[in-house]
């Protein structure tokens, strides 16, 4: 049985272990937080280093990404280093491609984006999302500035979220991640602020955690794109009034795993050390993902 970890720099509470069966190949899926601790996961990689098929890096990204640049984050790639044996990987894969063919999908059977408004908490974390939302013709919000800076300036198009991220995203690559996400026990705290942008938006869209840390009470009739979601998550969403939850990673006993577990186990199936877009389309169009969709209401 092929083995994936993803070692996240999150919170321990939302560990979890699945064993799943891909294309007639079982592999055991883990999630191991260090509750914010950067050196225990670094530790625990190095442990782990060649013991296992693949790594997911849980809770950072690799790079901030728009428009074709990259900008590598001072902190992941400590963590990226590593592992010398094991390949990892942060989930952009995933979000370059999967998510993209989920908007589409979305667009196609579900939900009518044209003329909503759709508030994407991270452009730079959702790049492929939101370039496939932009491409619907909705009304949208980029809440760079908003959430991850506490600037409530709103961002109304990937080309200006682009011109954003050339002047400030080579200063905010080399600050502690902390500082720009909720890491460890800040996971689970529940801060709502900037509360108009959520109350303008008809569908909400992006990492649950950065979601979750700042959301309203009150979700009454709204839409929520998103993934790494768990029963005591939909609990807590379906009482804020929330109508309906799309996660974009597939439900795994009782919850879906983040974008970097689910990259890390198509590249422990495919036994290379690291796949290209292509690839990735090709064993995503073999394995069938579709989104989950909960209606609340």
């Amino acid at each position: 049985m092929k083995r994936v970890v993803s070692v996240s720099i999150g919170s321990d509470k939302r560990d979890h272990q699945a064993e799943v069966e891909l294309l007639g190949e079982k592999i055991l899926i883990e999630r191991r937080g260090t509750n914010g601790d950067i050196k225990k996961a670094i530790d625990l990689i190095k442990e782990l280093d060649g013991k296992v098929d693949a790594f997911g890096m849980g809770g950072i990204d690799l790079y901030l990404v728009c428009a074709g640049r990259r900008y590598l984050l001072r902190d992941a790639k400590k963590i990226l280093l590593a592992a010398e044996n094991t390949p990892i990987v942060d989930g952009s894969g995933l979000k370059n491609t999967l998510e993209r063919r989920i908007i589409a999908q979305l667009a196609e059977n579900i939900l009518d984006f044209k003329g909503k408004n759709v508030l994407v908490t991270a452009g730079v974390d959702r790049f492929g999302m939101a370039e496939a939302l932009e491409e619907t013709q909705c009304n949208l919000i980029l809440g760079d500035l908003i959430f991850a800076l506490g600037i409530p300036i709103p961002i109304r198009s990937v080309s200006s979220l682009a011109n954003v991220a050339r002047v400030l995203a080579p200063i905010i690559s080399q600050l502690p991640f902390s500082l720009i996400y909720p890491t460890g026990e800040r996971q689970e705290q529940n801060t709502p602020k900037h509360e108009k942008f959520f109350k303008w938006a008809d569908i909400i869209a992006g990492d649950f955690l950065f979601i979750k840390r700042y959301m309203p009470a009150n979700l009454k009739g709204k839409i929520l794109i998103t993934n790494t979601t768990t029963a005591r998550d939909l609990d807590d969403l379906k009482k804020r009034g929330l109508r309906m939850l799309i996660t974009t990673t597939p439900e795994l006993n009782g919850r879906s795993f983040g974008t970097n577990v689910m990259e890390a186990a198509l590249v422990a199936l495919s036994g290379k050390k690291e796949l290209n877009s292509s690839e990735y389309l090709d064993l995503l169009e073999k394995l069938q993902f579709a989104p989950r969709v909960v209606n609340f209401s």
